[in-house]
């Protein structure tokens, strides 16, 4: 495919239409880049700004003919995702035209209103942050650091979660951290050994995790559909991490966030979370390529039916590619996930655009395949050596993790790329705002009004609607002069497919003749 781009680029670059970034190119970086690569994300450089994004247009080429960039690993022929980051025929075009041309920055006032995001953390503040004290890693040059810390929460009461973000704080050494919660409150810290590789306490349970580019977790939470996963009163937070080899000596405070539902909330359904497909038997010989497969159940068939909201294939640095799906008692199948590439750098929960459903009798299948050759780049020995499954990234794991909760009649026809936006009905502080826009009311349910008295008539404006995550929800105003001295806009709360908007905070963006501001706003 990339070298299929590449000669249609050569092809055509020498006669197709000149790309601008404020007219072509921005919209595309907003919606598919800027998560990772605003200031404070996991991307090692911002791209918000035509400045930022001109200034690394070689880099930006390379990345793009080689589909390196945007990173999104799932074959998107198998499976449909919520929240699919990957840049389509036409985008790539788009993006190489502008670069060939000499990335023009077009006129400013013309540029989409960017995404807002807060530093540190996409969601903001929650009802519940827990961090860990402050911890040196204790990674030797051969061996990893596996450590767990169970931490108290201090809930006075049962609470529901319905969105978890956790915030690394020293991203270069966090490899992977799963979050667990215990009721038992009966777990205990390990930073002694180097080999806690989950909680010891058997009633603490998975809740999500985190690897390099992955998501925060946030769960559709408002009807129809409200999902969530308890937290009892006094329950304990169990951070397991995991520190690479040679990372020694540096330190780590990752917190973790957490959004309740308020207190009594009717109608939510429990979310469970657990790696169903895994397999510890398996020997990887050098200079070979290995098949590794497991199923669930062993025998039979799953007892009763169940909705899939996700799935997490994770394998180390010898993956080549991995598979996972369910055959139903009819004998159709349904698909969760194929990675042809494996890449061990970008790892994440995939959400299905609409709910999997594995039928009462299915049985689910992972299937894959291992590279221990001398040919694998990514092989940390050379030369190749016999590799088992273990705990540091230099052994192997074979495991496919799931969001999944009981079926309910119609579970299949949710589509959760509209419905996963993050729900509160608290009021976020409104922040300054340098151009006084006056939003009424404001947290609102049906609609809002947007005024702004004092412009230039012949003023280009745009608006645009992003949610939480930085997601454009609705393009309000394309650029265009206002022809009068205010901005008189209403948002019905719609989003650009005329579908209704979920609960949640949302952020108002405004490109006035080249001058940014916004202001978040939350919608009940």
């Amino acid at each position: 495919m990339k070298y299929t781009i590449l000669l249609s680029f050569l092809l055509i670059g020498t006669w197709s239409f000149s790309q601008t970034w404020s007219d072509d190119v921005a919209e595309i970086f907003y919606a598919k880049c800027t998560q990772c690569h605003h200031q404070g994300g996991v991307g090692p450089f911002p791209l918000i700004t035509f400045a930022e994004a001109s200034s690394l247009s070689g880099l930006i080429y390379d990345a793009v003919v080689y589909e390196n960039m945007p990173p999104w690993p799932p074959d998107n022929s198998y499976q449909e995702y919520a929240h699919d980051r990957s840049l389509s025929d036409q985008q790539k075009m788009t993006i190489l035209d502008w670069i060939a041309a000499g990335a023009p920055e077009g006129n400013p006032a013309n540029a989409p209103a960017p995404p807002v995001y807060n530093p540190g953390s996409l969601m903001g503040a929650g009802d519940l942050e827990v961090q860990i004290p402050t911890y040196m890693s204790k990674a030797t040059s051969i061996n990893d650091d596996y450590v767990c810390f169970a931490l108290p929460s201090s809930l006075a009461g049962d609470r529901v979660i319905k969105a978890i973000e956790i915030v690394p704080g020293n991203r270069e050494i966090v490899h992977h951290a799963l979050v667990y919660i215990d009721p038992t409150g009966s777990s205990v810290t390990d930073t002694v050994g180097g080999n806690c590789g989950s909680p010891a306490s058997a009633g603490a349970s998975l809740a999500m995790g985190y690897t390099p580019g992955s998501s925060p977790l946030t769960l559709p939470a408002s009807s129809p559909l409200k999902l969530g996963i308890p937290m009892p009163a006094n329950s304990q937070v169990i951070l397991n991490i995991h520190y690479p080899a040679g990372s020694f000596g540096e330190y780590d405070s990752t917190k973790v966030i957490f959004h309740f539902y308020p207190q009594g909330e009717p109608g939510i359904r429990e979310v469970l979370t657990a790696p169903i497909l895994q397999n510890w038997n398996f020997t990887l010989p050098p200079e070979t390529h290995t098949n590794v497969s497991n199923q669930y159940p062993n025998s039979g068939g799953l007892p009763v039916n169940y909705s899939i909201l996700s799935v997490f294939p994770h394998m180390h640095l010898l993956g080549e590619e991995i598979r996972a799906y369910a055959v139903n008692p009819g004998g159709d199948t349904a698909n969760f996930i194929h990675i042809p590439h494996w890449d061990f750098e970008w790892q994440d929960f995939y959400f299905f655009k609409y709910i999997q459903k594995a039928e009462q009798g299915a049985t689910m299948y992972a299937e894959g395949t291992f590279d221990n050759t001398s040919g694998n780049p990514h092989n940390p020995n050379n030369p190749p050596i016999t590799v088992y499954p273990g705990l540091n990234t230099t052994d192997e794991m074979f495991l496919v993790y799931a969001h999944f909760m009981l079926y309910q009649n119609g579970d299949e026809s949710y589509n959760l790329d509209s419905l996963m936006n993050l729900s509160t009905a608290e009021l976020l502080e409104a922040e300054n705002e340098a151009w006084n826009l006056q939003v009424y009311p404001n947290p609102f349910s049906e609609s809002v009004r947007l005024f702004q008295s004092g412009l230039n008539p012949d003023d280009p404006v745009s608006v645009n609607i992003y949610d939480a995550n930085g997601r454009l929800i609705r393009e309000l105003r394309k650029p265009a002069a206002l022809h009068q001295d205010k901005l008189d806009i209403v948002w019905d709360g719609n989003n650009d497919q005329g579908s209704r908007s979920e609960a949640g905070i949302y952020v108002i963006s405004m490109n006035v003749n080249g001058r940014f501001s916004h202001r978040r706003i939350v919608k009940h």
